[in-house]
């Protein structure tokens, strides 16, 4: 679980892989993220657009930037939390992705709100040793 804190918004990321969407021997390897969004700060705030920067192991970036989140621009208010889980695709066994969403206040300011940085890895297979 990975965790980060802007202007009293929390985001926690948990990713994992998804054995069942993958194919190693074809170079396709997907992962799943859950991100929970808490708004620990005291005014109401709407998620309005996201930023990802994703990079293979191989160093390769690919930036994706949009409106909201799975087709969604949820509004939080003081105490509020907003969850969804979505994936992205690798052409690697492992890789990163961070970012972060543009978050509007009732008052129309926008700021941005950090999505750690979290790590991306197929589990290896392990040798047993006999």
């Amino acid at each position: 679980m990975y965790k980060a804190v802007t202007r009293g918004i929390s985001v926690t990321v948990t990713p994992r892989y998804l054995p069942e969407e993958s194919s190693p021997d074809e170079n396709r390897y997907f992962f799943a993220y859950t991100v929970e969004i808490i708004n620990l700060s005291l005014e109401r705030v709407q998620l309005r657009a996201r930023y990802w920067r994703i990079t293979d192991e191989q160093g390769r970036v690919q930036e994706v930037r949009g409106a909201g989140v799975v087709g969604e621009e949820p509004v939080l208010g003081p105490g509020e939390s907003y969850s969804y889980t979505s994936g992205c695709p690798l052409t690697t066994p492992s890789g990163t992705m961070q970012g972060s969403y543009v978050m509007e206040t009732a008052g129309g300011e926008t700021f941005d709100a950090e999505i750690p940085a979290f790590s991306l890895d197929m589990p290896r297979n392990r040798r047993v040793l006999h």
